[in-house]
């Protein structure tokens, strides 16, 4: 599944800066999209955005093509498929929201979690990814050095104002707050909230998404259980898994959200938990991943790829230990 395309924070302030340089620095940016596009998609966003109010730096909803997307290829993930398509339609229909729209995503490695994040904003922005108004931030990258703290609250929180003054319609995507520094998240609080003022903007119709691993293991102790108990994965309660992904990631100390406030003040409004994937959901992705590099879908392929990845319980084997994470770079070794 493909990856975050993680761009640094100087290059997005230098887009926001005036001048020549900026302007430049768009046009790059534009011109780098419209090569993404192909010209039919581009026709669609523009039929699309002329019967909408909504298009505002590039906003553009499409709906029905998100569900059929996940429909179609998201994996082995029912619970996400609704809890995206509520969270996104009852945000997308009130036109004066409260507050923006929080969305957390939770779940092992390979499960999806990125692939659906890239997936919502591809059908939100035009441009997806490369959208000037999508903003990504990785803790690896942006705050590596916890002596800095202090620093990087102030930056980052300059960092999401001027953005949401330069378009209230944006989003943030936080990859891997897991291993974000404990405090760092909470300078962020007042703009999840409905009562901060973003001066010139309505910042409530801005999205975060914030993506983690935390809560992984008891998410797929519980879906384990299930298995057990000889029950499908779509009977899993998500209240009880809400529960345990918020007690998991609001007491881990090593945890982004480390006794933060965004938990302790119900800021997120969708949990979103991903499950762990079995050996048919994963032939399910080779089989996709063969069609993608326009390779011959052949049954023996799929099968040896889909057993050369580790599964767990170690005496049951049920679950990918990778998710899908490693099925692209497999393939090659079977042909």
């Amino acid at each position: 599944m493909p990856g975050a395309v993680v761009r640094a924070v100087p290059e997005r302030a230098a887009a926001m800066a005036p001048g020549a340089a900026a302007a430049a620095l768009g046009l790059g940016l534009l011109l780098a999209a419209a090569a993404a596009r192909p010209a039919a998609a581009w026709d669609l966003w523009a039929l699309r955005c002329g019967f909408s109010s909504d298009c505002e730096c590039g906003f553009g909803p499409d709906l029905r093509g998100l569900e059929c997307d996940l429909a179609t290829n998201l994996v082995g993930q029912p619970l996400v498929r609704q809890q995206v398509m509520k969270g996104v339609r009852e945000f997308l229909e009130n036109r004066n929201p409260v507050k923006p729209l929080v969305m957390s995503f939770h779940g092992s490695t390979g499960t999806g979690k990125t692939y659906v994040s890239s997936m919502l904003v591809r059908y939100l922005f035009q441009g997806g990814l490369q959208s000037p108004y999508v903003h990504q931030f990785s803790p690896i990258v942006h705050f590596p050095h916890a002596e800095q703290i202090e620093q990087y609250k102030e930056s980052l929180k300059r960092w999401i104002q001027g953005n949401l003054t330069n378009c209230g319609r944006s989003a943030f995507l936080f990859d891997e707050t897991d291993k974000m520094h404990p405090g760092l998240i909470d300078v962020i609080i007042p703009f999840l909230g409905p009562s901060w003022v973003v001066y010139g903007t309505n910042y409530r119709k801005a999205i975060f998404i914030f993506i983690s691993n935390a809560g992984g293991e008891q998410i797929n102790e519980m879906t384990l259980d299930l298995w057990r108990a000889r029950k499908d994965r779509e009977e899993i309660s998500l209240q009880d898994l809400e529960l345990a992904i918020s007690k998991a990631v609001f007491e881990n100390p090593q945890s982004g959200f480390w006794k933060s406030g965004i938990i302790n003040e119900r800021l997120i409004d969708f949990v979103v938990p991903f499950l762990p994937l079995r050996r048919h959901h994963v032939k399910q992705c080779v089989v996709s991943e063969l069609i993608q590099q326009g390779l011959e879908v052949r049954p023996d392929v799929v099968q040896e790829v889909a057993d050369s990845i580790p599964y767990f319980p170690e005496e049951e084997k049920i679950f990918s230990s990778t998710g899908c994470k490693t099925v692209a770079s497999r393939i090659s070794f079977f042909f």
